[in-house]
C-alpha cells in the first residue's frame, strides 16, 4: 500500500451549494474550506474519520451526461501519504505520471488511464 484515501473530488460550479446538497443526502459536516466556500468546500464526519468528499470550483464545467462518453464524469481522487517521495515512485513505478499543478501538501498525477488524483501529505 502506497497511501489511503483521502477524499473523492468532485468538480462543480458551485461548491458551496452542491456540498450544502450531499450535506443534507448523505449527514455529513463542513469539515473544510476556504474562507468563503466558493473555491473548496470539504464534507466528511468526526475528526479522523476517512474517506471525505470534497467539491472543487470548476469553471466551464460541462455536466456529465451519463453514459454519453463525450460528457463523462468529473472527479479525482485524493490520496493521503507518509512520504511524498517515496510515494511519488513508487505511483511512477505503478504507470503513474506526473501532472502539472502541486500546492502546499499536494501534488498532481494521472493514472495510466489518464484520470487525475493527488498524493497528499499533512
Amino acid at each position: 500500500m502506497i497511501g489511503q484515501l483521502r477524499s473523492t473530488v468532485i468538480d462543480c460550479p458551485d461548491p458551496r451549494a452542491l456540498a450544502a446538497f450531499y450535506a443534507e443526502l448523505l449527514g455529513l459536516d463542513v469539515i473544510e474550506s476556504n474562507s468563503d466556500g466558493d473555491e473548496w468546500v470539504v464534507l466528511g464526519g468526526p475528526p479522523g474519520h476517512q474517506p471525505r468528499i470534497a467539491f472543487q470550483k470548476a469553471l466551464n464545467l460541462r455536466p456529465p451526461s451519463w453514459p454519453d462518453p463525450e460528457r463523462p464524469q468529473q472527479f479525482h481522487l485524493d490520496v493521503t501519504v507518509d512520504d511524498i517521495e517515496s510515494a511519488e515512485k513508487a505511483a511512477l513505478a505503478l504507470g503513474a505520471r506526473r501532472l502539472p499543478g502541486e500546492g502546499e501538501g499536494f501534488r498532481v498525477y494521472a493514472d495510466p488511464a489518464g484520470h487525475p488524483f493527488c498524493l497528499c501529505w499533512d
